[in-house]
């Protein structure tokens, strides 16, 4: 990509628009089917077929069709696509109709109502129903030649490494296949990318994180031949690399920290294994020695604390606390062990044929079943609790505990088909054995023994997908590492390898790959730089006229590189890399991000389960963060976050202008601008032409161009202006919401309920309820608030300016106050613009208003100045936008017992922030001005400050406009884009 290197392109906004929104939705469609196969079908199928099905149809309504439901019966159409409330299902469900309930004997429970809620508000999705075509298979599945031949299922071919024209492109046998496509369709390589393209495109592809200004120059000046080569070898010995792709892996296992549903409670010690993924990639362990440990880690001869951890692959998946059948909720989580396995290690969608045999791949309902009951003696999902006769956690030594896989003994339960997949129709007795179409075969166990606590079903299952014969797996992970190295796979559908997915664009290659993994001890490391020594790694991205763009636009024979965004986790932790903050401390249960009160709001128990961190735990990486199923970071849920609840083989990458908005707003930029540039400051003092161009070798790690310097100082200067013309003023706001979780709330710090500038004010949390459910509410009149530290009034004058937000509920200056513990005593003047009056009032043990003003129209959006005069008992007060002395007093009033009031000022808002400025408290001819803003300027010696001739005001509007401009640089195209 050839980026526009003026300022006038720093607005990521303007590549957004232009985009129009773009976004891939073919996961998204498969996601919805996945959906509607493991959840609407069998619920259709156990409470409706009865009577609206096949043999049967009541009221002329079938239900076991798709274009029968949507014509409908007598009543009308069943379901109206996208529109719950419209489809006469919900109502009938939801017994809304005093005509029509449905099922009549046995109402649905609330889960079951929402599954079918939320199937239609995804527009009813539901698999092809063509009859005769060659994708769907025909009831009554019996495996053939013809399946057993299809690309994924066949053993890897030994087929030559295939000769090229162009012998002198070719690096390594990978440039063999891709040149050889390239060449039989007339089509010519791209250019090398530049030396420094290629440096920044490997530091992000192997650790996640951009390379230094420095380490950009040294690997351009070094021509030498062992270059890459060694750039590379240091990128995989750091520790980076296995954050960088164990985030990759966790997004396959659906890794999270809680369990979803409504109250989405922790999993206690998940991050373990987190953090032995992590491990398991830093020491390149084998990656049939990784499959091993998740599948069957107990069970190994050498197991160890590793291997144990390792089986918490079994326990991410989302679990219901109160199933309504936990019958059905056994064979729930069964199936999600299912689809985790089958997904992430085979490439293979074994859970459509839960309820019936796949519709497409070679796999009958009784494959799933024999493939279950290698998991069938698996202890359900239960509580955490910590001894031997726990179902979910095992001891790995030094009193320490593990999320991990438990077994209910040596003996295994029976399997047995369920009719429909529901849990009260078993079937047909199943033994263990493998999918017919790759071999199957049943297990005899009889030569090994099993364990004291384990049947060793498992272990089989473990060493059959993890064999040396079973080239499926090798396949899908090849699969995998291509597609983070190119921005998409050989196979673009990487979790599905069957006749619904797509075809590998080329097979020899991914067949190649998979055969040299093998025989290259399943190592991940050597494999990577494999790949990245090869010439079609090192093309460049950039789109050039020719052949080759007119025939192959999407690019499907790789003759370049593809260009990638960076991911959410990647973007987060380039900003903290850029600033100097990142804090490079691994593991452990992971950090909390703040989050703004708007987002605490919306768990069903506001803040319930969420912690507090400090700065430096928040500048960690982002594969550290908390990863709450049903809160996550709105940064990177805006970036196209991992999806918690299935296994994920390629995130959905979208480009939507709120993105740049996010990003421009967002409270961790803004935090992290101010962050670089006080990094910047202490580097090169206050020079604006040395800020910036240091700004660039940081951020993009190349020297600016002098044009974009002259724009970049323009700027600046514009900035420094507008910030030098503004008063000086600071921003207050509510930091949690009205209701809260009590244990988060005992979690916060006072200046956490109201929250502004950290220097010069006190802060305090007010009068809460008790709500019942462990919920507290605040009293709405005695709401969080803060008290300036120095300033002081008893008789005189304090004069005030209040800027009032468009959803402002009100907005209080606080004076001859003082606190008391956490409450306010003292007089309050408030303006609330919702019901357009202004109030004063005593706080104390009750809060009467002492006096209310006419009616008033408070406009929002506007700056209003105050003014109070006390003199002894007589209060009088001003306020308008163009409040003047000579003007009648707005408020005037005499206050009871002054001498029991304090000195104190200070204030508060109600749901929305309140901008303060020129707080001045006048007594005795003395003024004194309140330090509105607490803020410092991080600079040199203050003589240097000196020899430049800045005042303090243009001082702080330098530091504005530095803030400004790095705030606008961490949005460049160029910082979130990998060429």
């Amino acid at each position: 990509m050839t980026f526009n290197r003026a300022v006038a392109g720093f607005y990521l906004t303007a590549l957004l628009a232009f985009t129009g929104g773009l976004r891939a939705d073919s996961a998204a469609s498969a996601e919805a089917l996945q959906f509607f196969e493991r959840k609407v079908r069998p619920l259709l199928a156990g409470s409706c077929y009865k009577c609206h099905g096949q043999k049967k149809q009541k009221g002329k309504l079938r239900l076991d069709r798709h274009e029968a439901i949507l014509s409908g019966g007598e009543s009308g159409p069943a379901v109206v696509p996208g529109k719950p409330q419209e489809s006469l299902l919900v109502r009938a469900v939801k017994y809304q109709d005093p005509e029509l309930k449905m099922p009549p004997k046995q109402r649905l429970s609330a889960d079951q109502v929402g599954i079918l809620v939320r199937w239609i508000e995804l527009g009813a999705p539901w698999p092809k129903e063509e009859t005769g075509g060659p994708d769907r298979r025909a009831p009554g599945l019996a495996v053939t030649d013809k399946d057993r031949d299809w690309w994924a299922f066949r053993k890897v071919s030994e087929a030559p490494v295939p000769a090229v024209g162009k012998a002198d492109w070719v690096s390594n046998p990978v440039d063999n296949f891709i040149l050889a496509k390239l060449e039989s369709g007339g089509f010519e390589s791209a250019e090398p990318a530049s030396r420094r393209e290629l440096v920044r495109r490997v530091y992000f592809d192997l650790i996640g994180l951009p390379p230094t200004y420095r380490e950009v120059e040294s690997f351009a000046a070094d021509d030498s031949p062992g270059a890459l080569e060694g750039l590379i070898d240091r990128l995989l010995a750091q520790p980076q690399y296995g954050e960088r792709w164990g985030r990759h892996w966790l997004d396959v296992v659906r890794f999270a920290q809680t369990n979803g549903y409504e109250r989405d409670g922790e999993k206690p010690y998940a991050w373990r294994y987190r953090d032995y993924v992590i491990r398991s990639f830093n020491q390149d362990k084998p990656y049939n020695r990784f499959v091993l440990e998740q599948l069957a880690g107990d069970e190994l001869k050498d197991a160890n604390r590793d291997s144990i951890i390792a089986t918490g692959f079994y326990r991410l998946g989302v679990w219901d606390d109160e199933p309504d059948d936990k019958r059905m909720a056994e064979f729930d989580g069964l199936d999600d062990m299912v689809v985790a396995i089958g997904a992430s290690f085979m490439g293979l969608t074994m859970g459509c044929a839960r309820c019936h045999d796949h519709m497409y791949d070679p796999i009958s309902q009784k494959d799933y079943y024999s493939f279950l009951a290698f998991l069938r003696n698996v202890r359900y999902y239960d509580k955490p609790k910590y001894d031997k006769s726990s179902s979910t956690y095992a001891s790995i030594g030094n009193n320490e505990w593990a999320l991990a896989v438990r077994e209910h003994g040596a003996s295994p339960k029976e399997t047995k088909v369920l009719i429909r997949g529901n849990a009260a129709t078993p079937g047909d007795l199943v033994k263990p054995a493998f999918p017919a179409v790759l071999g199957g075969g049943r297990v005899d166990l009889s030569a090994r023994p099993p364990g004291k606590s384990s049947t060793g079903l498992r272990r089989e299952l473990a060493e059959w997908v993890a064999g040396e014969e079973n080239f499926l797996t090798a396949r899908v992970m090849v699969n995998r590492i291509w597609q983070h190295l190119f921005g998409r796979g050989i196979v673009r559908t990487p979790n599905d390898l069957g006749r619904r997915g797509l075809p590998p664009t080329h097979p020899g290659l991914l067949d190649w790959l998979a055969r040299d993994f093998i025989r290259g001890g399943w190592k991940i490391k050597r494999l990577q730089k494999l790949i990245m020594l090869s010439s079609a790694y090192r093309m460049s991205s950039r789109v050039q006229e020719g052949e080759a763009l007119r025939k192959d636009p999407s690019n499907e024979l790789f003759w370049r590189q593809n260009m990638k965004r960076l991911e959410a986790e990647a973007i987060r932790d380039s900003i903290l890399a850029v600033g100097g903050g990142l804090n490079p401390e691994m593991g452990g249960r992971g950090f909390f991000p703040k989050l703004g009160r708007e987002v605490i709001a919306g768990g069903s128990r506001p803040g319930w389960g969420w912690g507090v961190s400090s700065r430096k735990e928040q500048s960690r990486r982002s594969v550290y963060i908390y990863t709450k199923r049903g809160t996550l970071m709105p940064l990177i849920e805006g970036f196209d976050y991992t999806n918690t609840a299935q296994p994920l083989a390629v995130r959905t990458v979208t480009t939507v202008a709120p993105q740049a908005l996010m990003l421009l707003n967002s409270a961790f930029l803004d935090w992290q601008a101010a962050v670089f540039a006080g990094r910047l400051v202490a580097e090169m003092g206050a020079d604006a032409e040395a800020f910036v161009r240091r700004a660039y070798q940081v951020v993009l790690s190349r020297d600016p161009e002098s044009a974009e310097v002259e724009k970049s100082l323009d700027f600046i200067e514009r900035q420094e202006k507008a910030f030098a013309g503004r008063r000086a003023r600071s921003t207050f706001r509510p930091g949690v919401p009205d209701a809260i979780e009590r244990g988060f709330k005992n979690t916060q710090k006072p200046s956490n309920f109201f929250e502004g500038p950290a220097a010069g004010w006190e802060y305090f949390r007010g009068r809460w309820y008790d709500a019942g459910d462990n919920i507290d509410w605040v009293d709405p009149q005695r709401r969080p608030f803060a008290l300036h530290k120095t300033l002081r009034l008893t008789n005189g004058e304090l004069s005030a300016e209040l800027f009032l937000q468009s959803n402002s509920a009100g907005a209080s200056i606080y004076f001859r106050g003082v606190s008391k513990g956490d409450l306010y005593s003292g007089l309050e003047l408030l303006l609330d613009p919702r019901e357009d009056r202004i109030e004063l009032r005593r706080h104390g043990d009750k809060e009467p208003i002492i006096v209310k003003s006419e009616a008033l129209k408070l406009d929002t959006r506007t700056w209003y100045r105050i003014r109070v005069a006390v003199e002894g008992q007589d209060v009088k007060v001003w306020v308008g936008p163009g409040s003047r002395d000579e003007e009648k007093p707005l408020l005037q009033a005499s206050v009871e017992k002054p001498a029991e009031l304090g000195d104190r000022v200070g204030l508060s808002s109600r749901e929305a922030p309140v901008g303060l400025a020129a707080l001045v408290s006048r007594t005795a001819g003395q003024e004194t001005a309140a330090d509105i803003t607490g803020e410092t300027w991080i600079s040199a010696a203050p003589e240097e400050l000196e020899k430049k001739d800045l005042g303090a005001a243009l001082i702080l509007s330098r530091r504005q406009a530095f803030h400004s401009f790095c705030l606008v640089l961490l949005n460049l195209n160029e910082f979130v884009y990998i060429d």
